[in-house]
Formats: structure tokens, C-alpha cells, sequence
């Protein structure tokens, strides 16, 4: 594991310093934690269909997780993105997001540290249970609830 010292671009700068040295997270374990992440999740029988049908360029995707993940945890600014539109219409439920979750949880107990872990992993359920809904509510609003719950 690196030093949290290691630099990291923020917007908030002092914020995200802070939370380096309370958690021990950096770019690099975050970079660790996102590769090692969706190495598991592209083996995983449940979750490598839905990645590997909508995911054409692995190496961008995992570069913009790294942005978020830095955004989610350290305050960074870095990602820009939307992601609930991105979700609404992929064909999850319930047991996705259950298997996702357990997935990071697994992933952030190896890379981090346990101050570490629990802040990611804190900021993952969070995620998800937002995710979750904004799926369910769209599912629900079009009429084609293909999932399970």
C-alpha cells in the first residue's frame, strides 16, 4: 500500500488531504481498488454479462471509475459524469446491486486500509441504494420492470 502524501489533483484540496490522512486512500490505492474491482466483476457469472455488453473500452472505463471513485471518497472533483442516467436502463434488480456491493465490500477489505474500507464501502452503499431506486423508479415509470426484487 502507498503513502496517502502521495499528490492527488482535487478541487478541494485541503478536504481531500484531510481525507487521505484519515482513511490512507490516494490515487493509487483507488486506482488498485477500481482495476482489482472490475477484474472480479468481468469473472463474476451475474455481473460480467451486463459490463462486458455495454463496456467497449475497457481501458476508458476503468480510467473514468478511477475519476469517480476519487470524486465518491476523496472530494476531488475529478468525475464529471452522470451516472444515474447511465443505470436506469440496464436490465438489474435487487441481486445485481447485492452482488456488487459484495464484490467492493471483498475488494476494499483487500486494497485499503480499514479506515480505508469502511469509507469506500460506506460512500458504495450509499451508491447503490441510490442507484437502486432511480433504477426502480424508471423500471416502474416504463412499464417493463424486466427484474426481480
Amino acid at each position: 500500500m502507498t503513502s496517502p502524501e502521495l499528490s492527488i489533483i482535487s478541487a478541494r484540496p485541503k478536504l481531500t488531504a484531510a481525507l487521505a490522512g484519515q482513511t490512507g486512500l490516494n490515487e493509487e490505492v483507488l486506482r488498485e481498488l477500481v482495476h482489482r474491482f472490475y477484474s472480479k466483476v468481468r469473472q463474476d457469472r451475474l455481473l460480467a454479462p451486463i459490463f462486458e455488453e455495454r463496456v467497449s473500452n475497457w481501458a476508458l472505463h476503468l480510467e473514468r471509475m478511477v475519476a469517480f471513485w476519487s470524486s465518491a471518497a476523496m472530494m476531488t472533483g475529478r468525475y464529471h459524469g452522470r451516472p444515474v442516467p447511465l443505470h436506469t436502463s440496464l436490465p438489474i434488480d435487487t441481486q445485481h446491486f447485492g452482488r456488487w456491493l459484495e464484490l467492493f465490500r471483498e475488494t476494499a477489505r483487500e486494497v485499503c486500509t480499514p479506515a480505508g474500507a469502511t469509507h469506500v464501502i460506506e460512500r458504495a452503499e450509499r451508491i447503490a441504494r441510490s442507484l437502486q431506486g432511480a433504477v426502480r423508479e424508471a423500471q416502474s415509470r416504463s412499464g417493463t420492470v424486466a427484474c426481480r426484487d
